[in-house]
């Protein structure tokens, strides 16, 4: 009789369901508040870091349908680096990617919070804040915890809704764009208003905080183990994923900044964290910003729930190996729940301390250092398992450590120190529980 924490999960997800999951994960925080963000930082050259984040995600993306066709297993790059590159590689990828995506969980709990306050008309009701958000937070870890099929249909739902309220957006704000629209978006390199350096600096920092709004389609490679025919659904639900979000990034983000011009995307964020919502106002439809706020509430619970799943998969995968207690590998009623409601907790906990600008600038660092390291598990696949060229994962790895670093000295030095933790954390769960192996070990 098999062990219960070598339980297999079933396959149920198909190529519409596995697109749906992706957006779900990738249109929330990153378009409704990074873009504010890196317009800060970028000025109009915003519309090239989105650009250029695109093109990394792109080669990311590529390189993890590779890798996620040739294992798909739960837990993303932490079984394909442990498998292809280095097992202590395998588990610094783990290790980030809960850390990063923990905070980000937590940060789109509160903008769930924040844009529904606002949505009410309450956004100064601040002592309303963290009580919404931990509610969310606890109801769809009960979602989570009754398996797949149902955090799917409530995925798609969420994410029509989501996509809608953008096009409106788009739509509204291309009918209301005035004489002086021109002259916010060009010319492209000049001083940005929360810029410390060059206009060409500007512009990779703000590409290195919009990366982390494209990395959702890796929920669509840590939920392999579910997905019905990997090898064929994963690599096409990653590329369709992606170009859906690419051209609804460019678009939302160049409309922002006719519209507003970065200095006003900037305020209405570092204000009200609304950014989208505040410049939606000025539109001549006035429908639009009432349902782009319905939009974004949506579009934070479709992260949430989705970076529920995904962590909780990591969590499941590292349990097996014995990087986590045992315990959290359990299956039951094909679903990991007591990893779900580990992931819960810590998500709680981290809603009561978060801060939104710090973690998503941590969440940026520590994530282009978990895709570094899908790209060179990629490079290490033997010639006849690749789906794409060597170039791919090549340019995906120096994509992401080149822009790892143009993020604040202090953010990245942290991220440091916490994978140093996390080394520290790996010797002291050897000792506790010796390596283990899961019984999902051969590629497909």
């Amino acid at each position: 009789m098999r062990d219960a924490a070598h339980e297999r999960l079933e396959r149920r997800l198909g190529i519409g369901e596995s697109v749906f999951l992706g957006l779900g994960s990738i249109v929330g925080t990153g378009v409704f508040v990074s873009i504010g963000l890196a317009a800060g930082v970028a000025g109009p050259a915003v519309i090239l870091s989105l650009v250029l984040a695109a093109l990394v995600a792109t080669a990311n993306g590529m390189s993890s349908a590779s890798l996620a066709a040739n294992y798909p297993v739960s837990g993303g790059t932490y079984e394909y680096a442990h498998r292809t590159v280095h097992p202590v590689a395998g588990f610094v990828a783990g290790w980030v990617f809960l850390a990063a995506k923990s905070a980000s969980a937590a940060t789109a709990a509160l903008g769930f919070a924040g844009y529904t306050l606002y949505a009410l008309g309450s956004g100064s009701a601040a002592g309303w804040l963290q009580p919404l958000a931990l509610a969310g937070v606890a109801i769809l870890v009960l979602v989570a915890a009754r398996g797949i099929t149902g955090s799917a249909t409530f995925t798609i739902v969420v994410v029509s809704i989501t996509l809608g309220a953008l096009l409106l957006f788009v739509a509204g704000g291309l009918a209301s764009l005035d004489e002086a629209a021109a002259g916010r978006l060009w010319p492209l390199w000049r001083p940005s208003p929360g810029a410390d350096g060059s206009p060409l600096a500007g512009m990779l920092h703000g590409a290195a905080l919009m990366f982390v709004a494209y990395t959702g389609y890796g929920r669509i490679a840590t939920l392999g183990e579910e997905v019905r025919e990997p090898r064929r659904t994963i690599p096409r639900a990653i590329v369709v994923t992606l170009a859906i979000t690419m051209v609804l990034y460019v678009s939302v983000g160049a409309v922002g900044v006719a519209t507003a011009g970065p200095e006003g995307l900037l305020t209405a964020t570092e204000e009200q964290a609304a950014p989208l919502v505040v410049v939606a106002r000025a539109f001549r439809w006035p429908f639009v910003a009432p349902a782009l706020a319905l939009g974004a509430v949506t579009a934070m619970l479709g992260v949430l729930l989705n970076l529920i799943l995904g962590l909780s998969r990591v969590l499941l995968a590292m349990g097996r190996r014995g990087d986590m207690p045992p315990a959290v590998a359990r299956v039951r009623g094909a679903t990991p729940r007591t990893a779900v409601l580990v992931v819960g907790a810590v998500i709680l906990a981290l809603v009561l301390i978060g801060d939104v600008r710090v973690t998503w600038s941590f969440s940026a660092f520590t994530v282009l250092i978990y895709y570094a390291l899908t790209n060179l598990a990629a490079l290490r696949l033997p010639p006849e398992r690749r789906l794409f060229p060597q170039i791919i994962p090549a340019l995906g790895l120096a994509g992401c450590l080149g822009l790892a670093f143009w993020v604040e000295r202090g953010i990245w030095l942290a991220g440091l120190g916490g994978i140093a933790l996390g080394l520290l954390w790996r010797v002291a769960a050897r000792r506790l529980w010796g390596e283990r192996a899961p019984a999902e070990a051969d590629p497909v």
